[in-house]
């Protein structure tokens, strides 16, 4: 009788882009413990690489086939259907499978180096003898007194803690150790971002009734997940989309599942994390947080705390779409519009997108909020694809900001030049002063000037890598900080990091004549701290907040009172709650108007609606003023009545009429070397070779210079495709790229739905 067990397959993807998956055979020592999902090494080449399967084939046809050296970790790192939804995205977004997965396992738990943090704790004492106790206090009084500390544990404490209490130390505990009288073990230790912070825990607030009547909608959802639409909750700002959001989770957990909230990075804030972290204080680990600035063993004890089951909700920016929680019952994704959702490198996925997609995977509720939704959201909303719940009231019956639009034009005529606060402006804030009220002002641009010329002959500083002039910063400091901490003036790219020295004459003809051009944050503030010396004035950009506790610390210090004027960029713009805003200036609302991208007005509408929702959210109502040079754009006057459907009607027939999303997908191809000649060569060849091989049905757009043509030294070409069929053009797309061969200087991107056309 033969008792040999079949050899046992499996099929896996190596962290490693070969495009294709592999078969490996499993020792029989290792047959119990591997399955989909796991993670092993594998022999690949001549050395070892680290894989996950995918499979678990019953045959395999593959020749030469090596067994799996080892199994890393306990258990299943990916569910079947986080696995589904990594091919999905694969297909979807024209990109290999290996990338995707590097976006679904963080690298901290693929690599698997980073273990859980162990400490020693003291356990509590079975049975003392007191008599061995009186020997001790005799004969080595400072073991005794720690003994004596030691009897009265309840419950283990880190040997750390009690010797601090104590004030005693180490070689004490270990005296007591090695006499068998106390017992010291290793526990593992979890890294919690916000373990020394205490959450004042809140309970629901009552609703109005247009929030009673989305959470209504919201509930049948969770009641009947399999036949829910995705929920598009419009609401003004100020409206109460969390507190909706919050009863919503609440009502997943009573069902027995679990919840994702998805909320851009830039609205990542500590009060978004306290309200979620307070009203389920109940239990500590209830609520997990995934965002980029986590340590690796932070991001290691998140990612194991929602994996094993204790959290049940997460909180996260883009990459939490992939928590892996099981049982999913609800995904919030919170202003849905924001850019930040779209990855802007390999793979480039957009979460919202990918929240709906996991959701119909996993037969559970998605939400999406904001108060201007997307175009594509709306539109799909109006054709019946999701489901549209308004809300038109803020809570508190607070009246909506009064806008008011300041005509640049004319004030520079007035002023025979160009100022960064008009009159009006002015006047305002020194009223808000007078009053003790708070103002926010809104540039988003960094920097002092945003360039230097030469008067003379008309030369700029150009960045040498990138198709942009050089920034001058006069100085940066540490956010937070009372004094600026001032450093010589220096020029620097806002693309590529490229800094250089101010010259003092002009390099291309030797005059001194140069002269700074335009302004940035750097220059409002300071502007701003001269017009009004009495005024505490602080800024909020990337230069400013560079330490981490830098961003926690100025709004801090907004919301006590101690700063009167807050300049930033849109950092500032999204999702906080200040009661004494009452004035918001929108310095230069033209900034991203002009920009050569279908999206520019669409995307200049939703700012400064976002913005101007920061002010009047107490008891007096809000004013806001934005200041244009062209005050009659439909993105500005829409915007100047909170009138989002016409805006969106306006917008949806210009796109209508161009083939622009949401009537056609779009897909952008950019092809860039350093060398400008194979860059342009490379890209004409794709455009000819895509043409060969596309049906009538999709529009192929011309191997363009991209609207930045120079980025980090790389000359940059466009082709831009359009079409309804997005599965089969993404497909057509790939079959095309790997036919073709390009120069190894080349690189080709592939961006399925693209945000950004620059």
């Amino acid at each position: 009788m033969n008792h040999e067990h079949p050899t046992r397959y499996i099929r896996v993807i190596v962290d490693r882009a070969i495009h294709r998956e592999l078969d490996y055979s499993v020792p029989e020592t290792l047959a119990d413990r591997v399955g989909v999902g796991s993670r092993v090494r594998v022999p690949f080449r001549e050395k070892s690489a680290l894989a996950t399967v995918v499979a678990i084939p019953e045959q395999s046809e593959a020749k030469g086939i090596r067994p799996i050296e080892a199994i890393v970790g306990d258990a299943p790192v990916l569910t079947g259907q986080l696995l589904e939804l990594a091919r999905w995205i694969a297909t979807y977004y024209c990109c290999p499978i290996e990338g995707v997965m590097r976006s679904v396992l963080p690298q901290v738990i693929r690599r698997a180096e980073v273990g859980w943090k162990k400490q020693l704790f003291v356990q509590p004492p079975h049975n003392l003898d007191q008599e061995e106790i009186e020997k001790l206090r005799r004969r080595a009084p400072r073991q005794a007194e720690l003994l004596d500390a030691i009897a009265k544990l309840e419950k283990p404490i880190r040997a750390t803690e009690l010797l601090r209490q104590t004030s005693l130390d180490n070689q004490t505990l270990r005296a007591l150790a090695k006499r068998g009288l106390v017992e010291l073990r290793e526990q593992a230790v979890v890294r919690d971002p916000h373990g020394d912070e205490q959450f004042i825990a809140t309970s629901n607030l009552v609703l109005n009734e247009e929030q009673t009547h989305a959470l209504k909608e919201v509930a049948q959802a969770l009641d009947a997940p399999e036949n829910a639409r995705p929920i598009l909750l419009h609401g003004v700002t100020g409206s109460g989309k969390t507190e909706i959001y919050l009863q919503a989770i609440r009502g997943s957990l009573d069902r027995g599942r679990t919840a994702i909230v998805l909320v851009p990075e830039i609205s990542l804030t500590p009060q978004t994390v306290e309200r979620f972290k307070g009203r389920f204080a109940e239990a500590q680990d209830d609520v997990a947080v995934l965002h980029s600035h986590l340590s690796e063993g932070e991001r290691h004890d998140e990612w194991h705390k929602i994996h094993s089951g204790r959290a049940r909700i997460v909180i996260g920016a883009r990459s939490a779409v992939f928590a892996p929680l099981r049982n999913l019952g609800l995904i919030v994704v919170d202003e849905e519009h924001e850019t930040t959702y779209k990855q802007e490198e390999a793979p480039r996925y957009h979460a919202r997108d990918v929240a709906v997609v996991r959701a119909k995977m996993e037969n559970c509720v998605v939400v999406l909020g904001s108060a201007t939704p997307s175009l594509e959201s709306y539109h799909n909303a109006t054709i019946g694809k999701y489901r549209l719940v308004t809300l038109t009231q803020r809570v508190d019956q607070n009246q909506m900001p009064l806008i008011r639009v300041v005509d640049l034009r004319q004030e520079r005529r007035k002023e025979k030049r160009a100022s960064i606060l008009s009159e009006k402006l002015s006047q305002a804030i020194a009223a808000r002063l007078d009053k003790r009220e708070q103002t926010i002002l809104f540039l988003n641009r960094r920097g002092f000037s945003t360039s230097l010329l030469c008067s003379n002959c008309g030369e700029a500083r150009n960045c040498p890598n990138c198709s942009v002039a050089l920034t001058f910063h006069q100085h940066f400091f540490q956010g937070g900080s009372a004094s600026p901490k001032t450093t010589s003036g220096r020029l620097s790219c806002h693309l590529c990091g490229h800094t250089a020295a101010v010259p003092k004459k002009c390099p291309a003809c030797g005059q001194d004549a140069l002269i700074y051009h335009g302004f940035g944050t750097e220059k409002v503030e300071s502007t701003v701290a001269q017009i009004f010396p009495q005024a505490v004035v602080r800024r909020m950009d990337a230069d400013s907040m560079t330490r981490k506790e830098a961003y926690r610390e100025t709004l801090r210090n907004f919301r006590t009172g101690k700063i009167d004027i807050l300049v930033g960029t849109q950092m500032i713009a999204k999702g906080l709650h200040f009661p004494n805003v009452t004035l918001v200036g929108i310095i230069n609302a033209d900034l991203a108007l002009h920009l050569p991208d279908f999206r520019a007005g669409e995307r200049t509408f939703q700012l400064l609606t976002q913005v101007a929702g920061r002010a009047g959210r107490g008891e007096t109502p809000g004013e806001v003023f934005v200041q244009t040079y062209t005050p009659f754009s439909p993105s500005i006057q829409f915007a100047r009545h909170h009138d989002f459907t016409g805006y969106f009607q306006q917008e949806l027939e210009f796109r209508e009429r161009c083939d622009f999303p949401p009537f056609n997908h779009a897909i952008l191809i950019t092809v860039r070397s350093a060398h400008e000649g194979r860059a342009k060569l490379s890209a004409e060849t794709l455009k000819r070779r895509l043409s060969e091989v596309f049906p009538e049905e999709f529009i192929l757009g011309d191997a363009t210079p991209a609207p930045l043509e120079k980025l980090q030294g790389q000359f940059r070409f466009h082709i831009l495709i359009r079409g309804e069929a997005i599965m089969r053009l993404s497909r057509l797309v790939r079959e095309t790229l790997d036919k073709l061969p390009f120069p190894e200087d080349v690189t080709v991107t592939v961006d399925v739905d693209p945000y950004q056309l620059l």
